[in-house]
Formats: C-alpha cells, structure tokens, sequence
C-alpha cells in the first residue's frame, strides 16, 4: 500500500530556511517521478516542483525558482525539498506526490516574523 509521510515544517522567519522530507513506501519509489505541492490558506493546491526518477532533472514554479531544491535520495526511498530565502506567500501545508493521485498528511511551514 503506498504510503507517504511528510515532515520537517515548522515556523521560519521570512529569510530563513526549512527542508522538508518525504518518506515513501510501498511503491517503486526509485523509479518514479515525484512532485511537491502545496496549499496556502484559502486556496487551492498548487504545484511547486517535479524531479525525475533518478534526480537528474527538475522543474519549479516559478514564484519558487532559485530559492527551492528538490532531491532525492532513492536508498532511503526520500524525497527532500529544501527552502531556502522563505517567503511570507510560501506558507501553506506541503504535500509530496506520487502519481497525481497518492500523498501524505502534509506538513505546514508557516513563515511570519
């Protein structure tokens, strides 16, 4: 059964940084794209970034560009988004996503001074 798990949210200072964590299981994670997506309050999911199976390509929304990085680390079935440069609009609850169809709980990451 594929299960996600999400973690590493928290409160950050606009600035600061955070890395988020996803833990995988059930599926062949080392051979499947994966995505992050988020929901700020209010609104709708929207998609933030997509690495390839092998970590080899990514892509990002542009309101993210030069201050994310997406990787991965298929021996321990993780995928990782590290922020950095945090926005106030980067707040939201943070979902990984395997298939457009399967995610986790969520972590929040809620950045206010």
């Amino acid at each position: 059964q594929v299960q996600l798990v999400e973690s590493g949210g928290g409160l950050a200072q606009p600035g600061g940084s955070l890395r988020l964590s996803c833990q995988a299981s059930g599926f062949g994670f080392s051979t499947s794209t994966m995505r992050w997506v988020r929901r700020a309050p209010g609104k709708g999911l929207e998609w933030v970034s997509w690495i390839d199976s092998a970590g080899e390509s990514t892509n990002y929304v542009d309101s993210v560009k030069g201050r994310f990085i997406v990787s991965r680390d298929n021996a321990k079935d993780t995928l990782y988004l590290e922020m950095n440069d945090l926005k106030v609009e980067d707040t939201g609850v943070y979902y990984c996503l395997y298939l457009n169809v399967y995610w986790g709980q969520g972590t929040q990451v809620t950045v206010s001074s």
